[in-house]
């Protein structure tokens, strides 16, 4: 059964890699655009802007909820590295269970700030409603929780970051 959700968590940390990658590559084609138009055209576009911002706030939570499951995100690898068992799986679980609270409070805050919102209308885009411009807060913070209930079925809390995911440039 673990297998099975971890092969689940794989297409879902794959879905969450290309919307964010999507979002990346969209904003880096409507931002000059919307320099063109102004620059060039003499006449702005009024969409880019709003619309990469909306992009931008997507890959934000899409591409943490990423580099959480990769094991990318800050954190501070000093004191698990000094502890011996079994105080380093507790720390894990400790600091585990402060992500879990961290990401319901995202959901449920979340999903009411979403609800309040919903029948707002986003000035440029009067189609869109404001509060599913709040959506990708839910939308993280429910995949953070499918990704940390992994990490505590698979117990692997301080893992050092696959050799692909993490860059060979130095910053010396």
């Amino acid at each position: 059964m673990i297998a099975r959700y971890i092969q689940a968590m794989d297409a879902l940390h794959r879905a969450c890699l290309i919307i964010a990658s999507t979002c990346l590559i969209i904003i880096t084609l409507i931002i000059p655009y919307g320099v063109f138009t102004r620059y060039v055209l003499n006449s702005a576009a009024s969409w880019p802007e709003p619309i990469a911002t909306l992009l931008m706030i997507v890959m934000s939570f899409f591409a943490a909820v990423v580099c959480y499951r990769e094991y990318l995100h800050i954190g501070v690898g000093v004191l698990p590295t000094y502890l011996k068992e079994p105080y380093r799986e507790m720390l894990g679980w400790f600091l585990e269970a402060c992500m879990l609270a961290t990401n319901l409070f995202m959901v449920v805050w979340g999903s009411a700030l979403v609800s309040t919102t919903w029948n707002q209308w986003i000035p440029e885009f009067p189609i869109m409603s404001v509060g599913l411009s709040y959506a990708p807060v839910v939308i993280g913070g429910a995949v953070t929780i499918l990704f940390i209930i992994e990490r505590m079925l698979t117990r692997k809390f301080f893992q050092e970051p696959e050799a692909e995911t993490v860059s060979g440039l130095t910053t010396e």
